[in-house]
């Protein structure tokens, strides 16, 4: 696999999730498994994690069938961090029903040699504070990327906007970058947040796309048309891991590089939502995402309408 390595600093958990469509019972979940889930068919992936004494052995394995590499992943004693939510029939947003933190409630990461050398870094959505201590350890990476939750622009929003400020890319949703900009508008809201320091903000439109804001680019990929969706759970992190993914695989982030992320981050997003936990990411082939890009491609591309020459 061509392209530099990736360091991932998030949560592996265990989740029960219901739909309208179904449910599934203590499935393989968190941020940094979907994101390296995902990463994987693009780069190496390292993660950082923490995990309890009941991780189940088949999802480290289902880790280690993808490349990924668990080194830093601590097994710490007690139990792993749990979700439990359920989404309504629009699917816009989970409903938590219960969250144990566990182990995941004392983390703090702990970067070997290997991962302060990763050249390219994803800040799962844990504390600012841990972010910042992580971007603190890195050897120069070439490109950063950042993902937060309203939980952290509720409490620490200083500390939000700073590792905004120091990373390359700030991935936010549509209520994160609202709640974060104090605008309505998302435009205006990803724009505020270029003014504020951020170099570069990818708001997460769900069924409706994504949006890229820099301080001279602007540019909106829609979203892929999945014909079934199950479970919307790990679609942004899915996302990230293609978006970065392709940049460390390319080597690029010029312009033509950073819509061809965004691309391949819709692509994998649309696959992690046809079916509960990351199942999809781990079964899809390269065939397939090429013909969801392909796919992509033509729903963007038209030429220009000239009616009044």
């Amino acid at each position: 696999m061509n392209g530099g390595e990736i360091l991932v600093v998030g949560s592996v958990a265990l989740d029960s999730v219901r739909t309208p469509f179904g449910e599934a019972t203590e499935a393989l979940g968190g941020s940094a498994s979907y994101f390296s889930l995902s990463a994987s068919h693009f780069a190496r992936v390292r993660m950082v994690a923490v995990v309890g004494e009941d991780f189940p052995e088949r999802y480290r394995r289902t880790f280690e069938g993808r490349g990924v590499d668990l080194s830093g992943v601590e097994t710490a004693a007690g139990a792993t961090f749990r979700w439990k939510g359920e989404y309504s029939v629009e699917l816009g947003h989970a409903r938590t029903l219960e969250t144990q933190l566990n182990v995941f409630g004392t983390f703090h990461p702990r970067l070997g040699h290997d991962h302060r050398a990763c050249p390219f870094v994803f800040l799962a959505n844990i504390d600012p504070d841990l972010q910042l201590e992580v971007l603190d350890q890195m050897r120069e990476p070439r490109l950063t990327v950042s993902d937060t939750m309203n939980y952290w622009i509720a409490r620490k929003p200083d500390r939000v906007i700073e590792v905004l400020r120091r990373v390359d890319v700030a991935l936010l949703n549509e209520e994160e970058a609202r709640a974060l900009s104090g605008e309505v508008q998302l435009v205006r809201a990803a724009s505020n947040l270029v003014e504020r320091g951020a170099k570069a903000v990818v708001v997460k439109k769900g069924e409706h796309g994504a949006l890229y804001r820099s301080r001279d680019t602007l540019f909106v990929m829609p979203a892929y048309p999945v014909p079934g969706l199950s479970d919307p759970t790990g679609a942004g992190d899915s996302f990230a891991g293609g978006f970065l993914g392709w940049i460390a695989r390319s080597r690029k982030s010029d312009g033509g590089a950073l819509r061809q992320a965004l691309a391949c981050g819709t692509a994998m997003s649309s696959l992690a939502i046809e079916a509960f936990s990351p199942v999809r990411l781990v079964e899809a082939s390269a065939e397939e995402i090429t013909d969801r890009l392909v796919t992509l491609h033509r729903m963007v591309s038209f030429d220009v309408p000239r009616p009044f020459d």
